[in-house]
Parts: C-alpha cells; structure tokens; sequence
C-alpha cells in the first residue's frame, strides 16, 4: 500500500480574533445587581435591591435605552462595594453604560461640585442620577426615617438636584 504525499499546507495566518463577547442582557444585569446587593438594606431598612428596582423603572418610564436601564442598576454597586471596578470594567457591558455607572459613583473626599459636574460631562448619566434622587427624595421613603435623617438628606438631594439643573 502506498502513502499519499503529504498536502501541502497553505502559508500559515494568524487566527482570527475571538468573537466579541456577548453583552449581558438587562435580565442578568438585574440579576448581577441583586446578587451583589443582597445582604444590603436601605437606611429605611428595606432590600437594597428595590431601590435599584426602582431606580431601573424610573429611568425607563423617562425614556431611557437600555444602556441606562443596566447603569441604574448598577448605579449604586462600585460605590457600595457590592462589585469592584475591575469587575465592571471587565463585565460584558457597553463602555456608554460603565462609563454612567462610574459617573454616578461617589468618590470619598469628593466635592457635590466636582461630582454633579461628571455626570454632566458623561453622556446618559444625568437621567440615571435624575431617577437616583427622584426614588431617594419619595415622600413614602423618607417617611420611614427619623426626622434628623430626613432633613438632612432632604438638603442634601435638593442641593444635588440644584447643582445638576433639576
């Protein structure tokens, strides 16, 4: 029996790059957020996770696309530790909807002036931070506070809001 001759190969090429990831869905969005929220309890004493709820539905009922849905729920999880920023900048998520999520985290030591100006200056992320304090100022949620709290914050989101021209 005989050998056939080896083929001859073509000239090698380099491999095509992988596909790019599958973004995450706003169903795994969500559930990414409750998963790294469910331990949390607001100052009212409620699961973090209908806050972002909340939140997700506000900026949706004020005409917001999807990348701004996903950054509503995840406007609070850098900032709360509930998932690092490595985590974020590695997530299947547009850069439109992490660059939000980040411009909406406090930083410790950070000027209301400094922050309400980088939420201004980043596409998408004034409606997010509109349905932020719109949810966090809600009379039937402030009601469960004690009064000092209540005051207290209630200044500190009016300023919020006058900073960012709401």
């Amino acid at each position: 029996m005989t050998k056939n001759p080896p083929t001859p190969q073509a000239p090698s090429t380099p491999p095509s790059p992988p596909p790019p990831s599958t973004p995450l869905t706003l169903a795994e969005v969500e559930a990414a957020a409750r998963a790294a929220h469910a331990t949390q309890t607001d100052k009212a004493g409620r699961p973090y996770a209908e806050h972002l709820q909340a939140v997700a539905e506000g900026v949706r009922a004020r005409g917001g696309d999807d990348e701004q849905i996903a950054a509503a729920w995840l406007h609070d999880a850098v900032e709360d530790d509930a998932l690092s920023e490595g985590w974020l900048e590695e997530a299947a998520l547009s850069r439109r909807t992490k660059d939000i999520v980040l411009a909406v985290t406090k930083r410790a030591g950070e000027a209301p002036e400094a922050y309400a100006r980088r939420i201004l200056d980043t596409p998408g992320a004034l409606l997010v931070k509109e349905a932020d304090l719109a949810h966090n100022a809600n009379p039937a949620r402030q009601a469960a506070l004690d009064a000092p709290t209540r005051t207290r914050l209630t200044e500190k989101y009016a300023k919020m809001r006058a900073l960012l021209g709401l």
